[in-house]
């Protein structure tokens, strides 16, 4: 069996008592990628396993590679199938986490009204918890990860898209409708770019998402295909890529401005595949957003990676479960 892999921190004090006390199946829904892993109580992830999404094959086949990932990875963790107690599953909103159903996720072209907490629920006979992935990965973080010791946190997972996700006062914040924390879409030039994720103009997502990044640089010039292209151009001294990863971080100490003066957290956490690049974007955007916030909040805001890396969609699938689910209980299964 392979060793116990991910993090395994504070346990932090922003969930109330689960149900559950044994190790959950975390799935990950994403616009480019599928994931899925086990995780324990203790946020230790006991397997990792991700596939591209081809996610405009459309939800049938699309879920059923996902189920399928989900069973490789309880196979390829050291946890008994008997032992694992429920599902949790996180994917970009809008959605009904009541409801386990998928409304129509930008990223997701075509999916509409998907049930994709029942589907699970009849694939895996276990209960079922469908939560917006930028939320959960706030609670991962929040429950075991580097927000554990605070109170007050955000969440930004910059990735194909730029999702968020918010803890007031140690609770998670969901909005009435539970979509709310939608912070790529906070708008940083309403003249600007249009976004590709809700189709106005200027939203954060428009210019510090992987997928823009990459955009950004093809129309400069550059012939790459990923924004890690682009950092690593940016490290190497090429001016496009530089001028390009520039405006990146220009853009998003911008946008993170605006949200740490209006919610004044301790922490900002983030993660998703552009963060891979470390302090060559959290360094200068941490220093921009200290200078350019309100006082004192921002002198009391630190911004960090997330502690789980590559794995935060699994674990924050779980930690939802462990959390009491979005917007109420768990789905039973039946």
């Amino acid at each position: 069996m392979p060793a116990s892999v991910g993090v395994l921190a504070g346990t932090g004090d922003g969930g109330a008592r689960s149900q559950f006390e044994r190790p959950v199946l975390g799935l990950d829904i994403g616009g480019t990628k599928l994931a899925a892993g086990v995780v324990d109580p203790g946020g230790v992830v006991h397997s990792f396993v991700v596939v591209p999404s081809r996610a405009e094959e459309g939800p049938e086949p699309t879920l059923e590679r996902l189920f399928e990932l989900g069973r490789r990875a309880v196979a390829d963790s050291n946890v008994a199938w008997e032992d694992v107690e429920a599902v949790g599953i996180g994917c970009g909103g809008p959605l009904d986490a009541r409801r386990g159903v998928l409304i129509a996720p930008p990223h997701l072209p075509g999916w509409r009204d998907v049930p994709v907490a029942a589907l699970a629920d009849r694939a895996f006979d276990r209960p079922v918890t469908l939560e917006n992935d930028a939320t959960a990965a706030a609670a991962a973080e929040h429950r075991w990860g580097a927000g554990a010791a605070v109170r007050n946190m955000v969440y930004l997972t910059i990735s194909t898209g730029v999702g968020g996700g918010v803890v007031i006062d140690g609770s998670l914040y969901r909005g009435s409708m539970g979509n709310g924390g939608e912070l790529g879409h906070v708008t940083i030039d309403w003249h600007g770019r249009p976004c590709r994720g809700c189709g106005r103009r200027g939203c954060l997502e428009a210019y510090v998402s992987g997928t823009s990044i990459a955009e950004r640089a093809q129309e400069a010039g550059l012939e790459i295909t990923g924004a890690d292209e682009v950092a690593a151009g940016a490290r190497a001294g090429d001016p496009i890529a530089t001028a390009v990863w520039d405006e990146t971080i220009e853009a998003l100490a911008c946008g993170l401005t605006s949200i740490v003066n209006l919610f004044e957290p301790e922490l900002v956490v983030l993660g998703g595949g552009v963060s891979r690049s470390g302090e060559q974007l959290i360094g200068p955007v941490r220093e921009a957003v200290r200078a350019s916030t309100m006082k004192p909040a921002g002198e009391g805001a630190d911004i960090v990676a997330s502690a789980f890396g590559d794995h935060v969609g699994v674990a924050g699938a779980a930690a939802i479960v462990y959390d009491g689910a979005a917007l109420g209980d768990v789905q039973p299964n039946g």
